[in-house]
């Protein structure tokens, strides 16, 4: 006799950090492609406030920011009854996994990681425990959810790598606790770069004329690309190594529109950088738009996005609970009545 059994989802984790404003790197890398998971898979979507204090953070600034991603999360598409969206340290678990991993964690593993190195040279006033041992954390995360699978870009592989010997170690020790997650690589798609310095991805973290966040007004959003660094031959075709400036701005407009870079630049042939950069205003602003409506319509009913952000906390703190419980028992904690 057959037997339908239901097929498990698996279940992918990804954290934010509210510590900047979300690029349209962010969204074309992640958000955007987080929607197409949701009925596939169970996703647990974060927002790593515990991480953004690494860095000095102003506290009022910091609680909003946590609200204005949740609410992006929602107005990029991704549904709070289909996906866990909440914020990290309204789930102990986190710290509580944290602490008893930093002791199946060496020094020598954490000195190694090359964003410490970097944040220690951008944060050099200010180099603290935490900045030094957020890999931890950051494996904590993860494995507190048994997440199967973490989408991650190439700056994120060395942490996850980390969080894979963290959990083959400590199963070595207590038998199979932990799944040992992998990568999720989806879609391939293109890599933002700084629109100052197009050799270099787009980050929240450089000036502001670096990159256009997915809240920027309109009139930002236009002064940005328009200043957007080319070249001087004026020649339009999508050419990374010698022509990064002009083959970033094809890469945004392909990205935005669905078209194939090659559609673009035939779209485009024979007409100078000033119809570039216009192409690109008009479809970076009919994607941003309609987000930044819903977001501002979230954002005006903070009771509304609370209640969200409690009930999905509950939710991940009961996932949370049934491995921390286990994890706990396997060290040999003190039974609790």
């Amino acid at each position: 006799m057959e037997t339908n059994t239901p097929e498990v989802k698996k279940t992918i984790f990804s954290g934010i950090q509210p510590s900047g404003s979300l690029t349209i790197g962010n969204y074309i890398g992640a958000l955007r492609n987080f929607t197409l998971l949701q009925d596939d898979y169970n996703c647990i979507y974060c927002v790593v406030d515990m991480h953004a204090i690494t860095v000095r953070q102003d506290p009022a600034q910091l609680r909003r920011r946590c609200l204005e991603v949740a609410a992006t999360y929602i107005a990029c598409g991704l549904d709070p009854k289909k996906n866990i969206i909440y914020c990290q340290s309204h789930v102990s678990g986190h710290a509580e996994l944290a602490w008893i991993l930093n002791c199946f964690t060496y020094m020598g593993e954490l000195s190694r990681m090359t964003q410490y190195k970097d944040k220690c040279a951008r944060h050099a006033d200010n180099i603290n425990a935490g900045l030094f041992d957020y890999p931890v954390l950051m494996a904590a995360d993860i494995l507190l959810y048994q997440a199967d699978l973490v989408p991650i870009g190439a700056d994120q592989k060395q942490h996850l790598e980390l969080t894979r010997n963290i959990a083959q170690r400590f199963n070595s020790i207590y038998g199979d606790v932990f799944t040992v997650p992998e990568g999720y690589f989806g879609k391939v798609g293109s890599r933002i770069m700084s629109l100052q310095e197009p050799t270099r991805k787009m980050s929240k973290s450089d000036p502001d004329e670096c990159y256009i966040a997915i809240l920027d007004p309109e009139d930002a959003i236009r002064r940005k690309i328009k200043r957007a660094v080319t070249d001087s031959d004026g020649e339009i075709r999508y050419d990374p190594e010698n022509k990064p400036g002009v083959s970033n701005l094809l890469s945004i407009i392909a990205a935005m529109s669905g078209q194939e870079i090659d559609s673009v630049v035939s779209d485009l042939q024979g007409q100078g950088y000033g119809a570039l950069k216009n192409r690109c205003t008009e479809v970076v602003l009919d994607t941003l738009l309609p987000i930044q409506a819903e977001h501002a319509r979230l954002m005006a009913d903070k009771g509304y996005l609370q209640s969200i952000l409690d009930e999905n906390a509950q939710r991940a703190n009961h996932l949370a609970q049934k491995t921390l419980r286990k994890i706990q028992k396997k060290v040999g904690f003190a039974a609790r009545g």
